[in-house]
Formats: structure tokens, C-alpha cells, sequence
């Protein structure tokens, strides 16, 4: 198995991929400030973070200066997973797999991911027998999980195109969309030393997710890249989700969005590309389609720009193997609010909620990564909003 940086190091991000949730602002800051070696004896509790590392922190996040013990927050959070940590386990579940852990320290970690900042993962855990390719290579083909016939052939054939120019195509392997342009890219490619596409999951590598996508996930592991950045046997959550989505965006040269309804998570992704300076290209659909409402919304508001076939796709991404055009100025901060107007700890606990059986207090902050506080005022506000259900035998998600 091949990691990047000292076995220490490696193991450390290893660990911390596990105990923080991607994009958790503190806990990547915190690596940012010490490293994630001092990062994880901070987080369990074997040094103390002093008042010099709590300001650091806080100038690099741009927390403003108030009464708030913003670490002391986070470690709360962290602690209930603490007792879950394994990461000997986890890389060596990953070695079975024949896979590698990529971290910044290692010389295959992709560049583009410095544009992202802050909140850049900790590290890539990868399945295949390939290396990320550079970002001049990589172009995202995403949309609706439920495509029409007219989405299935637009993005069929245009992934084709693209992997006859030499580009490698990212998606999220899902239903629909996704899943088409895997397909159309496995059947195109035929360069041995490159991947034919490369699948960024929510969820481990070690995990087909969607189940109906297992043969075709397995195919990519075979003739590209499944890559995520939580670890062996985590599940997917809509969170995961949403954060994957930048993932997708800041790795390519470009990103088009084929077929997306109005909310689509489709357009996360765009709206990722966009806040990093990457160009992002919309398939325009009847107007009397619902798959297509997404892409005309984007096409309005001038995040994208209209794409009809592989060579407007390749135009917008500029030469083949160069960075694309564009400021890749970072999104000036990650929304407090997802699209439905839950908050961020709000959704990690409505994540973490059963459909039919019970869970209880403690095991939602295990599963949330959030501490107990945070929980407790998370399942208030969701009971109120109808969205969770309290029982004498503890706690569900509300039944629709």
C-alpha cells in the first residue's frame, strides 16, 4: 500500500478522517494550526491547546472575537467518537482492498485540492489502479438521479466525446445521470495508462452505494477511481453528500450539469465549480421539463453557460492537460444553511436518524459527530419542525 508522508503522519489523518466530519471547520483548522499529529492528541485530550493555538485558530477561520470557546466546542463533538477510532483497522481494510490512502504529504495528492483551502479533506482514500490524474484531465459530468431518455442520451453521448479527447470523467456514481456517464466513459476509453473515470463516493470505498450501482461501481474500481474522503465502512448522509459535492467541482477542469431539477444536488456541485472559478456548463432541456428546470436556472442566473456536445464542453475547459481559465478564488464561505434552511448540526442529526427503529441521545452523537449539547438542541428543533419523533423508548426520524 502506498500513503503519503511518515506512517505517523498517515495514521493520524487517518484517524481524523474518521472523528471529524468533512468540511468540519474547526477540526481542519485545527490540523491547519498544529498539524495532524498534535491535532489528534489535542482531540483526545493527551495535550492541551494553549491560548496561542485557540487565537491561530481563529484568525485562520476569521471567527470574530468573542466569548465563544470555538475548540473547546469541537472537542466536545469529537468526543463521543473518540472510542471508535481504529485507524490500523481502517487502512488495513483498505489494503485488502488493494487500495491506497493519498494525503497532502504524498506526491500524488491533487493540486487543485490546495484551492479549496480550509476546507480541503484531510485525505483520499482510493480504490484503483490508477493515479489521480491533474486537473487539466478532469472533467465532471453530473445531474439528475432520475434522467429522461433525452438526459441518458445527451450525457452518453457527450461523455464520449470528452473520453475521446483524453479526458478522464468525474461523477458521483449515482443513479441516472452519473451512472450514464460512467458507463459511456468505460465503454469509450481504451488508454491503459489512464482511468477511465473516476467516481467520487459519500460514503467508504469499501461500500457500493447505491446497491443497484454495485456492478458498475465494481467496474470502476477495475478500470478507474473510486475515491472518497471518509473512511472504510463509513454510510453515506446527506451531508456526505453535499460535501462530496466539492470534491467533484474543485478536482476538474470543468463541470457540466446535463438534466437537474430546480433543488437538484446537481446544482451544489455547480455552485461549488463556480465559487472556485471553474467553468460550469448546463445542458438546456425542454421547457415543460421538470429534469430540466435545474439547468435553465443556472443558465438564467449566468453561473453556467450553455454546453450542447463534447466540443463545447472541451472549449469551455480550455486546452487539454491546462488549468482551466478562471481566478479559482475560493467560495467566500460554506452556507450555514442547506437547502432545505436546516442548519448544519440540524441536518447531521436528522442524518443520524432511524425510519423505523429507535436510537438514543448518546448513540445520535456517536453516529453525528456532535456532542450531547448539540444533540439535545438539534432533536428540539426537529421535533418542532415535524421531522423527529420522541418516544418513552427514545428517539426517530418523523414518518412522511
Amino acid at each position: 500500500m502506498t500513503t503519503g508522508g511518515t506512517d505517523s503522519t498517515t495514521t493520524a489523518r487517518a484517524a481524523l478522517s474518521r472523528l471529524f466530519e468533512p468540511s468540519d471547520t474547526i477540526g481542519l483548522g485545527l490540523v491547519s494550526v498544529v498539524g495532524p499529529i498534535d491535532a489528534l492528541r489535542i482531540a483526545r485530550g493527551e495535550i492541551h491547546a494553549g491560548h496561542d493555538v485557540r487565537a491561530q485558530l481563529h484568525d485562520l477561520l476569521g471567527i470574530p472575537d468573542d466569548r465563544r470557546d470555538h475548540l473547546q466546542e469541537g472537542l466536545a463533538r469529537w468526543d463521543p467518537r473518540l472510542g471508535d477510532l481504529a485507524p490500523e483497522r481502517d487502512l488495513a481494510t483498505l489494503e485488502r482492498l488493494a487500495g491506497r490512502l493519498v494525503t497532502p504529504e504524498s506526491s500524488e495528492w491533487p493540486a487543485a485540492l490546495h484551492d479549496l483551502q480550509t476546507s480541503a479533506p484531510l485525505c483520499l482514500w482510493v480504490r484503483g489502479n490508477y493515479e489521480i490524474p491533474n486537473l487539466g484531465r478532469l472533467a465532471a459530468v453530473v445531474g439528475s438521479r432520475d434522467s429522461t431518455n433525452y438526459g441518458s442520451s445527451v450525457t452518453a453521448d457527450m461523455t464520449s466525446g470528452l473520453a475521446s479527447r483524453g479526458y478522464a470523467v468525474v461523477s458521483g456514481g449515482a443513479y441516472g445521470i452519473d451512472a450514464q456517464a460512467h458507463r459511456a466513459a468505460l465503454a469509450t476509453t481504451d488508454d491503459g495508462a489512464f482511468p477511465a473515470t473516476v467516481a467520487l463516493l459519500a460514503c467508504g470505498v469499501d461500500r457500493y452505494y447505491p446497491a443497484g450501482n454495485e456492478e458498475l461501481l465494481r467496474t470502476v474500481a477495475r478500470s478507474g477511481l473510486l475515491i472518497s474522503e471518509v473512511p472504510p465502512g463509513s454510510s453515506p448522509t446527506r451531508w456526505r453528500f453535499l460535501q462530496r459535492n466539492r470534491l467533484i467541482a474543485a478536482l476538474s477542469a470543468v463541470t457540466v450539469v446535463v438534466e437537474a431539477r430546480w433543488r437538484s444536488g446537481a446544482l451544489n456541485t455547480a455552485h461549488h465549480a463556480a465559487g472556485l472559478g471553474r467553468p460550469v456548463g448546463a445542458v438546456p432541456g425542454s421547457v415543460h421539463s421538470a429534469n430540466s428546470a435545474g439547468c435553465h436556472r443556472l443558465l438564467r442566473d449566468g453561473t453556467a453557460v450553455c454546453v450542447t456536445d463534447a466540443a463545447d464542453v472541451a472549449e469551455l475547459a480550455g486546452p487539454l492537460g491546462e488549468p482551466p481559465l478562471g481566478d479559482r478564488a475560493r467560495e467566500d464561505a460554506e452556507p450555514a444553511r442547506d437547502q432545505d434552511g436546516l442548519t448544519i448540526p440540524d441536518l447531521l442529526v436528522l442524518d443520524g436518524l432511524p425510519v423505523r427503529a429507535f436510537t438514543t441521545v448518546d448513540k445520535l452523537a456517536s453516529v453525528a459527530g456532535l456532542s450531547i449539547r448539540e444533540v439535545l438542541s438539534g432533536l428540539a428543533r426537529l421535533e418542532l419542525a415535524g421531522l423527529a419523533h420522541r418516544t418513552s423508548v427514545g428517539w426517530r426520524r418523523q414518518k412522511e
